[in-house]
Formats: C-alpha cells, structure tokens, sequence
C-alpha cells in the first residue's frame, strides 16, 4: 500500500487528469472516490500514553500489541496494578 500526502493543488491536478481519461472505469472511479474522501482524511498523527501501555501488558502478562488492541476496542485505559483475589 502507498501513502502520500498531496496539496489541494496536486489532488485537483490528479482529479483532473483521471478525468481527461474518458470512459473511467471502476479502478479509475475508486481512484477519484479515494481522492474526494482523503480530502477528510488529514488527522494528526495517533499518540499513545506509552508507559501506560508497558505497564498494562506487563500487569497482564501480555504483548503491548493485545493492550493497543484492547484500547482500540474500547478498554479503559485505567486498569488495577495486580488482579483482585477473591476472599474466602
């Protein structure tokens, strides 16, 4: 997979030389829906509280990768240093 970033200028330049091709095609009209939709798509780039993660993974005796993915799921990223033993 490629990725680049384009100014406005170059993206409408891009826009129109699809265009100029005459008969487009469905690769050809994915490219322009490409286009139009990474105009939206200029987010910051993701941070994550790294320390936070290492110790989660560490707490659970597992990789930082499961943790990132638990979080992208929607796990609270507060988590309790030592699992809680029942009483009995």
């Amino acid at each position: 997979m490629w990725c680049l970033r384009l100014t406005d200028s170059q993206r409408d330049a891009l826009r129109l030389l699809i265009q100029a091709q005459g008969e487009i095609g469905p690769s050809l009209t994915g490219a322009l829906e490409a286009l139009d939709l990474a105009r939206w798509d200029d987010l910051p780039d993701a941070a994550l509280p790294w320390d936070d993660v290492v110790r989660i993974a560490a707490t659970q005796g597992v990789s930082e990768a499961d943790v990132v993915w638990d979080l992208a799921c929607g796990m609270p990223l507060r988590q309790q240093d030592a699992p809680t033993q029942p009483s009995g």
